[in-house]
Parts: C-alpha cells; sequence; structure tokens
C-alpha cells in the first residue's frame, strides 16, 4: 500500500493563527506541498502535504499546538475534463467513499496532484493501481 503523511493542525478561528503554523514551519524548513482548510465558527483543521512531516509535526506540538499525521492518498491525474471524475468511479463503483480530498495543479505539466482520505486506504490502492491510476509516493514530496 503506497501511502502519503498528511499533517492535520486544530487551529482557533482567531487572527495571527495561520501565521503563527506557517512561521513554526518556516522555521523548521518544513516545506508545504499542498494544503486545505475546513472551518467552523470557532476553530479549523489545517491539513498539509509537507515534505518532512515527522519534522512538521514535532515543530509544531513543540509550539503548543495539536497536530497529527495521518495516511491519505495521493494521485496523479491527467489534467484534462474527466480525468478526476474516471479516478473517483473507480472509489465509487469499489464502495470506496472519500471522506475529502483537495489538489493543486501545475497547467505545465500536464498533470494534477489530488490528495483522497478515503475509508479504506489499503482497498483504495488496489482499485486505483488496478484501473491505471497512478499513486504519489512519499519520497515525491520530498
Amino acid at each position: 500500500m503506497q501511502t502519503v503523511q498528511q499533517i492535520s493542525v486544530f487551529v482557533a478561528n482567531k487572527a495571527g493563527r495561520l501565521a503563527f503554523i506557517t512561521n513554526c514551519l518556516a522555521a523548521a524548513k518544513v516545506n508545504i506541498r499542498a494544503m486545505f482548510m475546513a472551518d467552523t465558527t470557532d476553530y479549523g483543521i489545517f491539513r498539509l502535504i509537507v515534505n518532512d512531516s515527522e519534522t512538521a509535526e514535532k515543530a509544531l506540538t513543540r509550539a503548543g499546538l495539536t497536530a497529527s499525521i495521518t495516511e491519505v492518498i495521493g494521485i496523479k491525474v491527467e489534467d484534462k475534463p474527466g480525468a478526476l471524475a474516471e479516478a473517483v468511479s473507480l472509489l465509487s463503483d469499489a464502495d470506496i467513499s472519500v471522506d475529502y480530498m483537495y489538489a493543486y495543479n501545475t497547467p505545465n505539466s500536464g498533470s494534477a496532484s489530488i490528495f483522497l482520505h478515503v475509508s479504506d486506504n489499503e482497498a483504495a490502492c488496489q482499485v486505483l493501481e488496478k484501473g491505471g491510476v497512478r499513486l504519489i509516493s512519499q519520497d515525491e514530496i520530498k
């Protein structure tokens, strides 16, 4: 099974918190590759794919933040209409639910990188690989 480590950080919904978090990561020489923020009125969850998840988690917890590492799946899809639909249809057809996802795209590269949190990582990896979807390795993040 090929997964990628994601950092999840609990964030109070107040001015300056994202600056504090990103400055902690910068001081630890951690590079952010992709990110997603989900929020409510009082707090948010800041999810990040970084080049060094263990260093990131340590830096954030030392700074007094609640941070954890979660395994997610990273996939590469062609930068064309329908490519994401094909990948998530493979999961849907296998009755694997996608809890959330986020992406980054570099248009000149011809592909998009998408990170998914799913109900069953192992089954999802098998289904996606069998369907011809390229998985992203942790080494590619560094």
